[in-house]
């Protein structure tokens, strides 16, 4: 008796050839990308977190600009990079003129004491700048409240 090989490349009445493609891992890749990109893109939005105190304000119309953000410590970010008073004095007028930026927005947290903020906002106007906007949030999108 004679036995018969079955083939799965289809010869001697072997199965069928199916030429599909499995995309399940590919799925799950997808997937997990999605998913490390939603956790990461709010991180990306960049700039220091701060509870600006709410306003009736318009949203900002450019994005160009020299961002100060003074935090609930009462410590001073120029673009992103924490510095002292005096290292203020020194760089804000060197980076204002590097980027050539036209305007300067100030984003004090709420629990900053107003004498703070005006202090910076001096030094700005000793520097001879003119275009100082603070940032407030639209009372309609108060975070938390």
């Amino acid at each position: 008796m004679r036995h018969r090989r079955f083939s799965r490349l289809g010869g001697d009445g072997g199965l069928p050839v199916q030429a599909e493609v499995n995309i399940t891992n590919l799925v799950d890749v997808a997937f997990t990308l999605l998913v490390i990109f939603m956790i990461t893109a709010p991180i990306l939005q960049g700039g220091v977190q701060v509870d600006v105190p709410k306003a009736p304000a318009a949203p900002i119309q450019t994005t160009e600009g020299v961002v100060i953000t003074i935090d609930a410590k009462g410590q001073i970010y120029l673009d992103d990079t924490k510095v002292s008073m005096q290292e203020f004095d020194a760089s804000v007028v060197q980076v204002i003129k590097r980027r050539q930026s036209p305007v300067v927005y100030v984003k004090g947290d709420a629990s900053v004491p107003y004498g703070v903020v005006l202090r910076v906002i001096g030094k700005l106007k000793e520097a001879d700048i003119q275009a100082v906007s603070l940032v407030a949030q639209p009372e309609s999108e108060r975070r938390g409240g």
